[in-house]
């Protein structure tokens, strides 16, 4: 509780812990009754809750659950019967009640949303779970209509441990006996420690084999050693972590299989490259602590044995003289978390020689910031301790190292007798005169990071605030108690973080990518790409074309150039891949003891790049000759052929796979006819077989194994020429979008952090989407949105964000049009032809993951009102198609027609609840309805027989009114329904009719006008009307939405209200946000004949992909390319429909 005029209680419930203490801000209180401490649990209903006596972002609350605790979520509920509620809050967990750490979400972020008012409770469950005794919450922001107000209980379960601490002078040794050989040996451990180096663990095996973990500038380092030698091939050296001397606890594995290791660091996980170091149970003999390891280990286990636990049993295998808890000395930091941080402290009155000294340990990513200043009153003048370019200076630059490498520094400024030194890290080296001597008063004031306006001098900052961590202040040797400071009982300071260390690594791991180099400030990370073949922001995308084809489509003319075919580095053109030697045999002439001559080949590109030229050209050839005498070749002799290790092949070249067969036996032109191979004929004469080998799949040749060079008389000799690949399929791989029903299938997009995406089009229309696809949130859509720009948007959870590029001629003139657009969590590029990029840079600490769950698809959406309605009537033509049959007659509906099965497909986002989304009626007073409930639930009607009730299906998903999109699959097959709602399980339900859906009439969207056939309850929902957003709307082949949006003149259908083109998925971060909607024109143009149209894939997959293209008129457009359009989908590939 705290003291705001009068006791207000909080109550708070820890399951199934039995006692706990509570701390607000400064006071602590006691708790030992959970039983009447849940959140809805109140002595005193008026007042229940805590409200602190000010409400600012400096007030906090702490929990004390008694011992280390897993705990796995948090809920909160406003003060009770009152205005007072937080409406966003940061988490801190400790062990020891200092030393904080705050608890950040997946993509790093570390807000939890509050409450909307007092009474709900919202709960959050934690990501990672987090071992801890201490819970911190800081109120971020709150109801301005009143003031901070809580109510809080966190969930979890007891935790144990085995624990042993290190002071440096003490080991713990493992003797390992001979145990049987298993397949997998691993060692797992938790570590904390304040020191940035130390070894942690190592193993040592025979033959001097080793493995060491070891903790260096606050890295872990995994070392193996092979034997003695100092070679690098004898060591493998890993680098794993960052910061990781931070006094909190880190998990690390390591999982040894055949010629594997796999690395685990707290939930990051490494696979190095194989080696062949042998790591099992036969040839380890002992695993031992080092001496020179200052903190605690916790768990420490050999292949699942805890070895602290042996030692706390004092089992004989393992000795040692250490301590089995974790001694933690107390060091409190602070974070300078922006420009408007600083610390104040008063002058500390030191000895009376005249000296003075400060000191201060500080660490940090930035090359420039002020980290102390104070006033010379009797000299007027102002003293400034910085850094600049990374080294430490006092108003004049003086000697250092580059400081601003994240780890912890000492500086110390001590002035005495008419000289002021500056040393950093116990270097005195940095060394200035002044005269006379600095001297400080009791009425000085010390600002540390920045300065308050308010002083006694008017200055100004030169220098750009210092933001990171510090501690260990000193001043005139005496230290600072920092939590005096944050209790306003000692100086003062805003914007400071106390009690922590906030800094994080933003290059561990790097998300630089192909080999780039990153660097990093406080607040982001940078890339060099120089020397890597790639540009942008991460180093993505090649500065390389992918083929010579590419280049040609450029206009580039014949020459040299660099390609980038895989990906992922650069090579010389893939028109001539030849292999190394042999590719040229000598002549071969039988041997004593030698039956087989075998020949290996290799080849200049390497295997990754050597595949992806191979799948990406249109043509490939080898040619493979094979001289012969006296031979019976054939038979005896085969090559291996094809990707990875490849696969043994029996036929020759100009022969088909699997014939056994050689050119002049296809053509049937052999030296001798009895025999498929001319080598096989056993003639005394010279004979060849050659020919191309033109199969790609069983390409290149990796080796050859001739089985006849041993009988007397017989000579041969081979050639293998090199691999000769032509053309790029992905180039002019091109499809056009002609039918309203056009689509391609791709699967699903997935670009988390990075992904490209480029094609070619070309298009007479003035607007159009080229592609769209969605997540519950997230979106990504690229948009010709007119004549002259192009538009790239996504959505990754901060909010939709738009990159646009102009130009000042029409995109619309029926000529190519390359777009390539890049989405990293640096930034986001568009690039239209060769005009220059336009970016967009990504907030430094928002969501960085793009997640999608729906199709990949080109589909209008539209904005519904109460009074819009979308009445599509069937005509028989269209139920012929949707029964599979071949009749063209174009008559309405004949009532005898019925339907078995039924595919339907929508998308829709609305808070309206109960809804009518969709409704199917027939001539026979039958009908389909899709709806959701009053609780926000999907439920699907059918009434198949009017003789019976209405099968009500009811999905158990929940919460669909929240504004936010959902994808919903509905499947039928006579009596079998299945129902998918996002990409929750697919729920199964039986009918209780026939299974006939007989004479179906017509389908509408929206409100309902004619309600005679309607049941009262469904009337009444249809007479509402829905409000919200549809996308992507079909029913077996028809798509009623995308007919009324784009052909309403030439389809079957009634519009009624202003329909409402939008996009569904472009959502705001408030998920309740109004649609982006774009009016049609009141004059639609009809851009010729409709025709259903046949898709050029026939299956839609829930993990699948669709890529087409709409305009607000129609949009005719070809767009070739669509292989590299997305990196993870190189194996799919489309008949070349249009030049």
């Amino acid at each position: 509780c705290a003291f705001i005029g009068k006791l207000v209680f909080f109550f708070l419930l820890v399951k199934p812990f039995k006692a706990f203490s509570i701390v607000l801000s400064n006071i602590i209180f006691f708790y030992l009754l959970p039983l009447h401490a849940s959140l809805l649990y109140t002595v005193i209903p008026v007042s229940g809750g805590w409200s602190p006596l000010s409400s600012d972002r400096y007030q906090w609350l702490e929990v004390d659950l008694g011992e280390r605790t897993q705990i796995s979520a948090v809920a909160t509920q406003g003060r009770y019967g009152s205005s007072d509620w937080l409406i966003a809050y940061l988490l801190m967990f400790s062990d020891t009640g200092h030393n904080w750490k705050q608890y950040h979400q997946e993509d790093g972020i570390g807000v939890f949303p509050g409450n909307s008012n007092a009474d709900s409770v919202v709960k959050h469950k934690l990501q990672q779970p987090v071992i801890a005794r201490y819970v911190r919450l800081i109120p971020l922001d709150w109801n301005p209509n009143g003031r901070i107000g809580l109510r809080l209980e966190t969930y979890g379960c007891p935790y144990d441990s085995d624990v042993v601490s290190f002071s440096g002078h003490s080991s713990l040794v493992y003797r390992l006996s001979p145990r049987p050989r298993i397949s997998k040996e691993s060692i797992s451990l938790n570590f904390k420690t304040l020191r940035n180096s130390g070894i942690l663990f190592h193993a040592e095996g025979q033959n001097q084999q080793s493995i060491t973990l070891e903790l260096e500038k606050g890295k872990l380092l995994l070392l193996l050693q092979k034997g003695r030698s100092s070679s690098p091939d004898s060591r493998h050296l890993v680098s794993l972590g960052s910061l990781l001397d931070d006094q909190h606890w880190h998990y690390f594995a390591v999982e040894h299989h055949s010629t594997h290791l796999n690395l685990t660091y707290d939930t990051n996980k490494k696979k190095p490259h194989s080696t062949d170091l042998g790591f099992d149970s036969q040839k380890l003999t002992g695993l031992s602590t080092n001496r020179n390891l200052y903190g605690c280990l916790e768990n420490l286990l050999y292949n699942g044995l805890n070895l602290v636990y042996l030692a706390k049993q004092k089992d004989q295998r393992v000795t040692g003289n250490v301590t089995f808890s974790c001694a933690e000395p107390v060091s409190v930091a602070m974070t300078f978390t922006g420009p408007q941080s600083f610390l104040w402290l008063p002058w500390m009155t030191g000895s009376s020689s005249g000296g003075m000294s400060m000191g201060l340990h500080f660490r940090t990513w930035n090359k420039e910031g002020l980290l102390l200043t104070f006033d010379l009153p009797e000299r007027a003048g102002v003293v400034w301790l910085y850094l600049s370019k990374a080294r430490l200076c006092l108003q004049i630059h003086k000697p250092g190292s580059a400081l601003n490498d994240g780890q912890w520094h000492n500086v110390e400024l001590i002035s005495r007798r008419g000289h002021v030194t500056v040393a950093v890290d116990g270097d005195e080296g940095a060394t200035a005169h002044t005269s006379p001597s600095l001297v400080i008063t009791k009425e000085s004031n010390l600002f540390y990071g920045g300065k308050t306006d308010v002083t006694s001098h008017e200055c100004t900052n030169p220098f750009r605030a210092f933001q990171g961590c510090m501690r260990s202040i000193t001043i005139n040797n005496q230290p600072i108690d920092l939590i005096m400071v944050q209790q306003r009982l000692l100086g003062n300071y805003s914007q400071l973080q106390i009690d922590m260390c906030g800094i994080i690594d933003r290059c561990s791991p790097s998300h630089c990518e192909h080999g780039g180099r990153c660097s990093q400030s406080w607040s982001t990370f940078h890339c060099n790409c120089s020397d890597t073949g790639y540009s942008g922001a991460t180093c993505h995308s090649s500065i390389h074309e992918q083929s010579c084809e590419a280049y040609k489509h450029k206009g580039n003319t014949s020459g040299y150039y660099y390609i980038d075919v895989d990906g992922s580095r650069h090579t010389r053109p893939n028109t001539n891949t030849p292999c190394r030697h042999p590719c040229v045999s000598p002549l071969l002439r039988p041997s004593v003891g030698k039956n087989q001559h075998l020949a290996h080949f290799e080849y200049t590109s390497q295997d990754e790049q050597l595949m992806a030229i191979v799948s990406q050209s249109e043509h490939c050839e080898q040619e493979v000759a094979y001289h012969c005498r006296k031979s019976q070749g054939s038979p005896l002799s085969w090559w291996v052929g094809g990707p990875g290790v490849g696969q043994v092949q029996n036929y020759w070249g100009g022969a088909q796979p699997g014939s056994q067969q050689c050119a002049c036996g296809f053509q049937e032109k052999c030296v001798d006819p009895k025999h498929h191979c001319n080598c096989d004929a056993d003639r005394a004469e010279w004979t060849n077989d050659s020919g191309l080998l033109t199969q790609k799949e069983t390409l290149p040749v990796r080796s050859l194994v001739l089985g006849d060079v041993h009988r007397p008389g017989s000579e041969s000799a081979y050639r293998v020429g090199p691999l000769r690949c032509h053309g790029d399929k992905n180039v002019w791989n091109a499809a056009f979008f002609e039918k309203e029903t056009s689509y391609l299938h791709f699967p699903t997009f997935h670009g988390e952090l990075s992904a490209d995406i480029s094609f070619l089009f070309k298009t007479t229309s003035s607007s159009g989407v080229f592609l769209e696809n969605l997540g519950i949130k997230d979106f990504i859509r690229i948009e010709l949105s007119s004549s002259t720009e192009v538009l790239f948007s996504f959505d990754v959870g901060n909010g939709p964000l738009e990159v646009r590029v102009q130009t000042g001629a029409p995109l619309n003139d029926n000529r190519w049009h390359r777009v390539r657009a890049e989405r990293n969590i640096k930034e986001a590029s568009l690039r239209l032809d060769e005009l220059p990029a336009a970016t967009q840079e990504a907030p430094a600490n928002g969501h960085i993951h793009l997640q999608l769950n729906s199709q990949l698809f080109i589909e209008v959406s539209a904005s519904f009102k109460s009074g819009t309605s979308v009445h599509y009537t069937f005509k028989e033509s269209m139920l012929n198609e949707l029964n599979g049959s071949s009749s063209t007659r174009s008559s309405y509906l004949n009532p005898d027609m019925t339907l078995n099965a039924e595919n339907i497909s929508l998308s829709f986002r609305t808070t309206q609840s109960p809804a009518l989304l969709l409704y199917i009626s027939s001539f026979y007073r039958e009908y389909l309805a899709l709806l959701l409930n009053k609780h926000g639930e999907l439920e699907v009607r059918y009434r198949l027989d009017s003789s019976k009730d209405v099968d009500v299906l009811r999905s158990k998903v929940r919460n669909l009114a929240n504004g936010q999109l959902h994808t919903v699959t509905i499947n039928r097959l006579v009596d079998s329904v299945s129902i998918q709602v996002d990409q929750n399980n697919r729920e199964h339900f039986n009918l209780t009719s026939d299974g006939e859906f007989n004479a179906i009439r017509s389908l509408v969207l929206g409100r309902v006008h004619d309600l005679t056939e309607l049941d009262p309850e469904l009337g009444r929902l249809a007479s509402v009307g829905f409000t919200g957003c549809f996308s992507a709307v079909r029913f077996n082949s028809i798509s009623p939405l995308k007919a009324a949006l784009l052909h309403a003149d030439t389809s079957p259908l009634t519009v009624t209200s202003p329909l409402v083109q939008a996009s569904c998925g472009y959502s705001s971060g408030n998920p309740y946000a109004v649609e982006t909607t774009h009016h049609l024109s009141g004059t639609r143009e009809s851009s010729g004949s409709v025709e259903s149209g046949q898709p050029l894939v026939n299956a839609i997959r829930s993990d699948s992909a669709l890529i087409g293209v709409l305009a607000k008129h129609f949009f005719k457009s070809l767009i070739p390319d669509l292989i590299s359009m997305l990196h993870s989908i190189k194996q799919f590939s489309l008949k070349q429909d249009c030049v």
